[in-house]
């Protein structure tokens, strides 16, 4: 693993993927190497313009990629749905759950649900359950969950899922990061017996707009500015955030429930194994957050073994 870059991906020729969030940043970066190496890759996001022109974007950094824009918002499950029924009856080799918003001042989904834990977490729960059929369909499937090193920052409150007894964005940041982590922890528990191999990811401190949304929702230009200036000064590149991702995704070796981020500090630099609060290994917790994510979702993972 030292030293790994997207040089060393794996050929992916005959694999199909889909990215969520693809249209800019660390998704952008992983939808354009995976097609570099061979994949045929479904951008799946919200907005139509710049989904289809980050497709034009790969086609012309990537001659003759195979990449594709698909609609979907991730804070309405009648679109997650949609996306599903749309791919019925064809394989799906690689999954990843990439897209999520952060830090935003409060408001719901479409749903009804916070929409950090609705977008982050429940909408991933939702269309990986949904396209869970063409996941086992193919050969070796992989889903891939994009998580943060600022998991840390919350454990997870089941009993207050959505934030309704008070609302502090970063902690809602951080405990829709352990959901995407106790997600994958169940999945790879109940997979065990065949199905996808679930592993996390995530991309350090990367310079991409994710930074920026919150103070932009509330007009706070300075803030804006601010945090842009940080993180261009401060993280590394998209291109260096999408790394672990791309490991996980593709690398040889990858363990189920192994969580991958940057090498130094877990901020910058090559793939390695990351650190992960103890939290977001306790299977009771996992049970839990699975049966409240089923009931709030009403997606059922038919087919596993486990």
């Amino acid at each position: 693993m030292t030293g790994w870059t997207a040089r060393d991906i794996p050929g992916q020729r005959g694999r199909t993927a889909v990215v969520t969030g693809a249209n800019s940043g660390i998704g952008y970066v992983t939808a354009r190497e995976l097609a570099r190496a061979g994949a045929r890759v479904v951008l799946a996001c919200r907005n139509a313009r710049r989904g289809s022109a980050a497709v034009d974007r790969i086609r012309d950094e990537v001659p003759g990629a195979a990449v594709e824009f698909a609609a979907l918002d991730l804070g309405d499950l009648a679109s997650v749905r949609g996306f599903a029924a749309g791919w019925a009856g064809r394989p799906l080799d690689l999954l990843i759950d990439n897209a999520g918003v952060m830090a935003l001042p409060y408001s719901r989904t479409a749903d009804g649900f916070e929409t950090q834990f609705g977008v982050n977490h429940l909408g991933h729960f939702a269309l990986t359950g949904l396209l869970l059929p063409s996941l086992l369909a193919a050969d070796a499937p992989r889903v891939v969950a994009v998580s943060s090193m600022l998991h840390g920052l919350a454990d997870l409150d089941v009993g207050d899922l959505n934030s309704e007894r008070r609302y502090r964005r970063w902690t809602a940041y951080g405990r829709s990061k352990t959901a995407n982590l106790l997600f994958v922890h169940e999945l790879a528990r109940r997979a065990a017996g065949g199905g996808p191999l679930a592993v996390a990811a995530h991309p350090g401190f990367a310079d991409t707009s994710l930074h920026t949304r919150g103070a932009r929702m509330e007009g706070r230009r300075g803030r804006e500015r601010f945090y842009g200036a940080g993180s261009r000064i401060l993280a590394q590149s998209a291109e260096g955030g999408a790394l672990p991702t791309l490991y996980a995704a593709t690398a040889p070796g990858v363990r189920a429930d192994a969580f991958y981020g940057p090498r130094v500090l877990m901020w910058r630099g090559a793939p390695a194994r990351s650190w992960r609060a103890p939290w977001t290994r306790d299977d009771a917790a996992g049970e839990r957050l699975w049966a409240a994510s089923e009931q709030l979702t009403g997606v059922t993972y038919e087919g596993l073994k486990g």
